[in-house]
């Protein structure tokens, strides 16, 4: 063969080489995935530390603007955080008791409150047995004799309770930790802000510090004067419709409501049971939730929108997700957290990777 008929490599080419993810690309996303893996799994273990510690974190930031303009009238910082965080305490422990009276009595009424609930509900039990039928039909086992609902006993109170409220250990690991770093929050400012060398990068630390500070603190006032309002509204629905314990009912509905989507959805539910054992005819019983359901929704898609969209841009899908997460997490309390640090999260995001970084380039693009 002649020589000129040797072939020649064929030249390297980026066009025809597949977008394949390179070694080099798949060790930082496995480390990033781990830590995260890491990250989360010790928050969930340590949770009897992590919980009470970030919450006083994230209070202290919402309630430090207050001790500074104490701080400010010539009252020293930390009576300041003493004088706070009693103030928070006694509004807490006062919503706790206005609510705990009617719990209580309702609890010792149990057995008799869920025979009148189950006789309301006799109407169900030809769904029930249509139902069963079906899945006898389609040959799921049959149970045999149609059973009226059944509804849980007392039993679900001892570790609902377990669930829901903290431990001693907890509650003051929580309350040491948030009058000291409201009381420290200063120093720790600056501290924050001097670790950096360079200007550039500490002018950056203090708008950071800044904003978190200022978004905390303005929706907390946001929030708790809306849901005030909100249960004030509620108390009011139920007065109107003859439900018992109004005022009890709307100071629930006040603090479930600084759990976002999951809140008002356990409210109404609530409603709804009081309103058919409390009432003889189930239309009777239904006016206070269904008007309830209107004040929510007038609630969440038009007052709230309108006062805290304009401070803060919230995406209802990464609220709901990080909502879910949080609860899953850290209980009610995590859930209580999910929309603070969903704040801070954007707070950063908007500072370490502003909007005017690189775009990608678009299908439009030549």
């Amino acid at each position: 063969m002649p020589s000129d008929a040797v072939g020649s490599p064929v030249p390297e080419s980026s066009a025809a080489v597949p977008p394949l993810i390179r070694r080099t690309e798949i060790v930082p996303i496995a480390l990033v995935a781990l830590v995260t893996i890491i990250v989360i799994g010790s928050l969930y273990i340590a949770k009897p530390f992590f919980l009470p510690v970030i919450t006083a974190f994230v209070i202290g930031t919402m309630l430090a603007p207050a001790a500074g303009r104490l701080e400010q009238h010539r009252v020293p910082r930390a009576l300041s955080a003493v004088l706070i965080v009693t103030l928070a305490f006694a509004v807490v422990a006062f919503m706790v008791a206005l609510i705990a009276a009617p719990v209580v009595e309702w609890s010792g009424r149990l057995p008799e409150l869920g025979a009148k609930l189950r006789e309301k509900l006799q109407f169900f039990d030809g769904a029930i047995a249509l139902w069963r039928q079906t899945q006898a039909a389609l040959g799921s086992p049959d149970n045999g004799a149609v059973t009226p609902i059944q509804f849980p006993t007392i039993e679900w109170m001892q570790p609902t309770y377990e669930f829901l409220s903290p431990t001693l250990t907890e509650t003051l690991l929580f309350l040491v930790t948030l009058v000291l770093f409201i009381a420290s929050w200063k120093d720790l400012r600056r501290a924050l802000v001097m670790t950096f060398a360079e200007r550039d990068t500490r002018l950056r630390m203090l708008r950071i510090l800044n904003e978190i500070e200022g978004s905390l603190g303005s929706y907390l006032l946001t929030v708790t004067t809306i849901n005030c309002c909100y249960g004030i509204a509620t108390g009011l629905i139920c007065w109107l419709a003859g439900m018992p314990s109004p005022a009890a009912l709307g100071a629930l509905a006040a603090v479930l409501n600084f759990l976002p989507i999951i809140g008002p959805f356990v409210m109404f539910v609530i409603l709804t049971l009081i309103g058919i054992v409390s009432f003889p005819t189930l239309g009777s019983g239904l006016m206070a939730p269904l008007g309830f359901a209107l004040l929510t929704f007038v609630e969440g898609h038009f007052i709230t929108p309108a006062i805290i969209g304009r401070r803060l841009s919230l995406n209802v899908l990464a609220v709901f997700i990080t909502l879910a997460f949080w609860t899953w997490l850290w209980g009610p309390m995590g859930g209580f957290l999910a929309v603070p640090l969903l704040i801070v999260a954007l707070v950063l995001k908007e500072h370490l990777l502003p909007d005017d970084a690189p775009n990608l380039p678009g299908g439009d693009d030549k």
